[in-house]
């Protein structure tokens, strides 16, 4: 009789929740670049959502975090993109299923001035990774690697205020991304 491991983890059998803003400065969009061996990606600001916090709450704490940014420095933020993703990831940990709340919010030219330049990102073994923050042009997104992948569509607002009629998505998967 053969035996079955049924404990073994199942891929995105967890759900996670992850909050993230566009900052915008006029026409600028402030993302985090994250260099690392054989590959450069970008994402927007924002983290995972704590068990039982408030998503508001976890995004204005993540934007505190990477950016030194609160919410009185800021306009309200509007939900721009949900997207669904179900992308394998290298590592022993069976791939979480996510959702990203990717919200949309405008800052004045001095704020900017005083947001931080460098996020650090804690990392299991105690050391950070540092990821700098970069304004570009929201019309270069489409050219970048970004994830949740929403370049193309940023890319493709007509203005940095732009009325997105759905902020549903299909799923990013492996068969339309690889993990970088």
């Amino acid at each position: 009789m053969e035996s079955s491991d049924h404990s073994a983890p199942v891929p995105f059998s967890r759900v996670k929740i992850r909050v993230g803003a566009l900052v915008f400065c006029g026409d600028e969009v402030a993302l985090i670049r994250r260099d690392r061996p054989g590959s450069v990606h970008y994402t927007p600001p924002g983290g995972n959502v704590e068990p039982g916090e408030d998503l508001l709450v976890a995004l204005w704490r993540e934007l505190g975090e990477e950016l030194d940014l609160g919410a009185a420095q800021a306009g309200a933020p509007e939900l721009l993109w949900v997207v669904d993703q179900r992308v394998t990831r290298p590592g022993p940990t069976p791939s979480p299923r996510k959702l990203h709340l990717v919200y949309r919010l405008h800052v004045s030219p001095a704020v900017r001035d005083v947001l931080a330049v460098e996020e650090y990102d804690e990392q299991r073994d105690g050391g950070f990774e540092v990821g700098v923050v970069e304004w570009v042009d929201f019309r270069a997104a489409a050219g970048l690697p970004l994830f949740p992948p929403v370049g193309a569509a940023l890319a493709a607002l007509s203005s940095p205020r732009a009325v997105v009629a759905d902020a549903g998505w299909g799923a990013v998967t492996d068969e339309d991304y690889v993990w970088v």
